[in-house]
């Protein structure tokens, strides 16, 4: 059987197009600040406000596909509360408005996910892919 591997640019520009293609075709929408959006599920119950606590599911990603960080095939969600300072601006901005169950795909620029200290497989300038899954508000 005969495999074929991809190079490291050709890996990149399948991503690019993707992306652009996602945007293209209306799914992916912008807010204000620069956060590109795109709800891929939505939820039920009350929408997520400033100040409560939620369990989220998540998975971190360069645009180029390569995994930062994951929760999402786990059983622990991640508790956060919403505007305060345990996220950054690009979750906390995503997380305002979900429901419970809701899928969230964002596109996150620099600006929205600096931090102060950074892990070392996250660099400090690169916009970030993050899906979220809102599991519970508490």
């Amino acid at each position: 059987m005969h495999k074929t591997h991809l190079s490291s640019p050709t890996v990149k520009l399948l991503a690019l197009a993707l992306l652009l293609l996602s945007c293209s075709t209306g799914k992916m929408k912008q807010s204000p600040s620069g956060l590109q959006y795109s709800i891929l599920k939505k939820g039920n119950g009350p929408k997520a406000k400033t100040g409560q606590e939620i369990l989220l599911f998540e998975t971190t990603s360069y645009r180029t596909g390569q995994v930062l960080y994951s929760n999402e095939n786990t059983t622990t969600p991640v508790k956060v509360l919403i505007g305060g300072n345990q996220a950054t601006k690009a979750v906390d901005e995503a997380l305002l408005g979900m429901q419970e169950g809701e899928i969230k795909q964002i596109i996150a620029p620099p600006y929205l996910v600096k931090r102060k200290e950074y892990p070392s497989n996250v660099h400090p300038d690169s916009a970030l892919v993050i899906k979220m899954i809102l599991h519970k508000i508490l």
